[in-house]
């Protein structure tokens, strides 16, 4: 079941505190995260058994810097599906098509000029040719906008909605 038809899921002021110690420091022990907020080392374990089978926990690997691996240049591109008479499989066909493309480091589903909008990165401004033309190469892809970042201001974040937790600002 993908995340969008999960039910919400109340994130509390424990959730959020426990969230916080693992977010600044992934490989803090579950008996060390206990002692620092003086509960049960059981309490933290189940409240993150009960966090990743949620999917509020996605995973526990490193977080990985596509540019300091060589992919310096990000891109967004907003790109046009042919639309078709049944069930969208021109979404499905353009989505496996791009899967298959290790620049494209993620792909949404979007309302407004275009139909879906990708993450892409590049090894430079020259390569990025490159990997348009393989997202391109899709007969469902009719036509397709590229702009290039050239800073990022803010990353990708979710920890401010853990700083949240348990408070009223979430039921704004």
């Amino acid at each position: 079941m993908s995340v969008e038809h999960l039910p919400a899921r109340t994130v509390d002021e424990l959730d959020g505190r426990i969230l916080t110690i693992f977010a600044a420091e992934p490989r803090v022990a579950v008996l060390e995260c206990s002692r620092r907020l003086g509960v049960a080392r059981g309490t933290v374990q189940a409240r993150l058994d009960r966090l990743a089978r949620d999917g509020v926990i996605r995973g526990w690997g490193p977080e990985l810097d596509a540019a300091a691996m060589g992919w310096t240049v990000t891109a967004f591109a907003t790109l046009e599906i042919r639309q078709s008479s049944s069930d969208r499989p021109g979404h499905e066909a353009v989505a496996a098509h791009l899967a298959s493309i290790p620049e494209v480091l993620e792909v949404h589903t979007i309302t407004g000029a275009g139909d879906m909008f990708a993450r892409i990165v590049a090894r430079s401004n020259s390569d990025l040719q490159r990997v348009i033309d393989r997202v391109v190469d899709c007969e469902a892809i009719v036509r397709t906008s590229t702009v290039i970042a050239l800073a990022t201001q803010i990353p990708y974040r979710v920890q401010p909605l853990v700083a949240l937790a348990g408070t009223d600002e979430r039921h704004r």
